[in-house]
């Protein structure tokens, strides 16, 4: 096998204090999950056992799960999004989140609402979707550099699409004013003073992948995953995810890990300092779902808890785990993954292909017993991105 060396910063997290989140749990996610299950079309997305690139790291499982075959929105935001407007229209029309359901609302012919939010193309498309399905309006703003294929999406489903000349963290803020000034209603994913109840919502919202996870590893009978590795934006999934898992295996019992894109790492600075770090700048990462400069802070003290470890890559290592998810070892299934959905793969195999591989195993602590756990929150949706880094070698290895 051949050898190369990936950069990776590795922070183990001195501020380690595991424990359980009275707000981010098992309770919360199962009240989301029945929810999600009112909506046509619900299914749990699939959970796939690598084995075979298993038994090349040394370790005894890789469970990936597939958040591409979401509602056919090729990946998981849509679960924050859509709880998250259903609670709000419960709110605001004063009924109960315990019986609503989209249908239901949609035939009552209320007054129409405008909905919006920043995206960086997943959590845009999925408010877009639920903003139609409900019968409201959307507005979606974007980052420069947005790819074209990401804005129809969001187009295609009727919503009004702005991409800005500013980066994420500064569009929210655009957003934000632009929804004061036009009574628009703010479905964002990250919380600021005075603004926490949708944010929290929304991460509610995605630890439904984490329920039903835990059904399909337990129905798997290979054991409790030892290891979780998540990937960050601004946290809010790793926050909602592991509260879950803590909350599910008890405190302590994950080795959790979380990584991010070198250029927007504000999760793994935020680690090393033991507070919340904001990164600024262009942050022209391809993982442009996980560039974001700002923490959520909602999600903060359980990732400051709970997190093992803080890992900075550069951008070839998601690229590494899109090849190596769409292009498997023996047996193991195939998995369409985009960029920042690939970046935990992509993790696993750089440290397989590594010249010092004994050492990061050593430091992770993957064992011939471990049983890893990846979420691969998108497929490829920004199709043409994709097939230049699986088939033309974008960001590729050079031996």
């Amino acid at each position: 096998m051949s050898q190369f060396e990936l950069s990776m910063q590795i922070a183990d997290n001195a501020n380690l204090h595991p424990q359980r989140d009275a707000v981010f749990n098992t309770d919360a996610a199962r009240q989301a999950r029945r929810f999600h299950r009112t909506l046509a079309g619900y299914q749990p997305t699939p959970m796939y056992a690598l084995d075979d690139f298993a038994r090349q790291l040394g370790i005894h499982k890789v469970l990936v799960k597939d958040e591409s075959q979401r509602f056919e929105l090729n990946a998981f935001k849509m679960l924050g999004g859509t709880w998250a407007m259903a609670q709000l229209l419960c709110k605001i029309w004063k009924m109960d989140i315990n019986t609503f359901s989209f249908d239901d609302f949609r035939k009552q012919n209320r007054e129409q609402l405008t909905f919006a939010t920043t995206t960086d193309g997943n959590h845009g498309r999925g408010v877009a979707w639920a903003a139609k399905a409900l019968g409201q309006k959307a507005v979606i703003y974007m980052p420069k550099g947005s790819a074209a294929a990401r804005v129809k999406h969001i187009t295609d489903l009727g919503a009004e699409c702005i991409v800005t000349e500013m980066n994420y963290d500064d569009t929210v803020r655009l957003t934000l004013q632009h929804a004061q000034q036009n009574g628009w209603h703010m479905v964002q994913d990250t919380a600021w003073e005075g603004y926490e109840e949708v944010p929290t919502w929304i991460m509610h919202g995605y630890s439904t992948l984490a329920d039903e996870a835990a059904e399909q590893i337990a129905d798997m009978g290979c054991g409790a995953p030892t290891h979780v590795i998540l990937q960050a934006g601004v946290g809010a999934m790793a926050g909602g995810v592991l509260g879950y898992l803590v909350d599910r295996y008890g405190p302590g019992a994950l080795h959790a890990i979380v990584v991010e894109p070198d250029r927007a790492d504000c999760m793994y600075r935020s680690g090393v300092k033991g507070s919340l770090v904001n990164v600024g700048g262009e942050m022209n990462t391809i993982m442009a779902g996980l560039a974001c400069g700002e923490p959520n802070p909602l999600g903060w003290p359980l990732l400051r808890d709970n997190v093992n470890q803080f890992i900075s890559c550069e951008d070839r290592v998601a690229a590494l785990g899109m090849r190596v998810l769409g292009n498997p070892a023996g047996n193991d299934a195939r998995v369409v993954s985009g960029e920042s959905g690939a970046v935990g793969m992509g993790v696993l195999a750089a440290i397989l292909h590594h010249p010092q591989r004994q050492a990061l195993m050593d430091k992770l602590k993957l064992t011939p017993q471990s049983r890893v756990l990846i979420i691969s929150t998108e497929g490829d949706t920004d199709p043409q991105h994709y097939r230049e880094v699986v088939w033309e070698g974008k960001d590729g290895i050079s031996h």
